[in-house]
């Protein structure tokens, strides 16, 4: 197997270790004596959604959405597609169409509410004062602005109408299940999807400053449900899958080709060119002392970096951060590499992530390419499509954060 095949395996891995088929089952919760509604968002929200479809029991009925492309048919849950990153007036109108699924509900009732990354977006209720234009706007300039996502997060809770905790108190007295994939640092409930059905200890104070910090004009902020709030009683919360299970899938395809893994972390974060400079220093310093790790191996590493864009490119997390670690390691000739997205898209693009190996910069250069300029506009998407070395996977229904592979023989 060849270094380049072997990177990829592991990230199929990865990926395929997170599939809702996988994770959902397990964790659903026995029919209630009333109604069951399954609601869900996020771009794994569809294929959570043919999950519990082909292991409930009850009757139920229920509304989920889903990034545009990523669809997965169901046939008593409702699938509805909007726009993601930034939110769409689409999403917005099947936000309402969930709120209103979740009125007038009692103890005897069920929600099922099924999250994953990109709910934060898809679910799209402005909250009073707010517009869904100020929503795309504050949602655009964080995202160019390198905030990471859990600052990206407290303001999104804080400009919502039914993220914070507002929709399992909207929901009370039913019972809550939330069944979450974590595609965030730490795992942390009220960051995934921005917390729709868990409490938020944040404040609006906090989230004005976050967007003081990054220079961003604030619309109106609104309080979230706290912590101590009689609502939220009937409400649990499942972690089903997280970056950890992706990262220890892929060790799993390395181990058994004989090659060494370690998992430095699951939840890296910083900007995308730092952390590679730091990672391209501990490769390094394996290939050339043995330290801290012997060579050959693998550092496997996930989380979510960010890429404050300054330039005139597409941006992308995972391939600035290969571009940086190709131009730290300047062309060693024993290290290849592999960072993607598991949701099979890298900041706006479709595409996952790419490859760098030992030629990567010569490569580019020989297209007429400067790899250190392209790395200052950002430009990293548009060089390894060039190079033809990106890993495009199409929508994987799934999404685990990030997996970076840095393979040292």
């Amino acid at each position: 197997m060849t270094p380049n095949d072997l990177l990829r395996a592991m990230f199929t891995a990865g990926v395929a270790a997170a599939q809702p088929a996988l994770c959902v089952p397990p964790h659903l919760p026995r029919p209630p004596k009333g109604r069951t509604i399954v609601i869900g968002a996020g771009k794994a929200a569809a294929a959570m959604a043919r999950a519990v479809e082909d292991h409930w029991d009850g009757d139920f009925s229920g509304l989920v959405i889903t990034r545009y492309g990523h669809t997965v048919p169901c046939v008593r849950i409702e699938v509805v597609e909007a726009s993601h990153p930034v939110p769409d007036a689409a999403g917005q109108a099947a936000t309402r169409r969930v709120w209103n699924l979740c009125a007038n509900l009692t103890s005897d009732d069920l929600v099922i509410c099924l999250f994953s990354g990109g709910g934060s977006a898809l679910l799209v209720d402005p909250a009073p004062g707010v517009t869904l234009a100020d929503k795309q706007a504050v949602n655009a300039a964080l995202l160019a602005s390198g905030a990471d996502i859990t600052e990206m997060n407290t303001v999104r809770r804080h400009l919502s109408g039914i993220k914070g905790g507002r929709l399992a108190a909207h929901c009370y007295p039913a019972r809550v299940v939330t069944l979450a994939i974590s595609d965030v640092p730490r795992d942390a409930a009220s960051v995934i999807a921005s917390g729709p059905t868990v409490a938020d200890a944040t404040t609006s104070a906090e989230a004005l400053a976050i967007l003081s910090r990054y220079r961003i004009t604030a619309p109106p902020l609104s309080e979230t449900v706290k912590p101590d709030d009689p609502r939220l009683v009937t409400a649990s919360f499942t972690l089903i899958s997280s970056p950890l299970i992706a990262l220890q899938a892929a060790a799993d395809v390395a181990t058994a080709q004989g090659i060494p893994c370690h998992i430095l972390g699951d939840a890296l974060e910083g900007e995308s060119r730092d952390v590679a400079r730091t990672l391209g220093g501990i490769a390094a310093s394996v290939a050339a002392h043995g330290l801290p790790f012997a060579a050959p191996c693998i550092l496997l590493s996930g989380g979510e970096t960010t890429v404050t864009v300054r330039g005139s490119g597409r941006g992308g997390r995972n391939v600035e951060f290969l571009l940086a670690l190709a131009v730290a390691l300047n062309g060693h000739p024993g290290i290849h590499a592999l960072a993607g997205d598991t949701d099979g898209i890298d900041g706006i693009e479709e595409v996952a992530g790419a490859l760098i190996t030992p030629d990567t910069l010569s490569r580019a250069r020989g297209h007429g390419l400067d790899p250190r300029a392209e790395l200052d506009a950002n430009n990293a998407h548009a060089l390894f499509e060039i190079l033809g070395d990106q890993v495009i996977t199409g929508p994987t229904l799934t999404n685990v954060n990030d997996l970076r592979a840095i393979l040292i023989t």
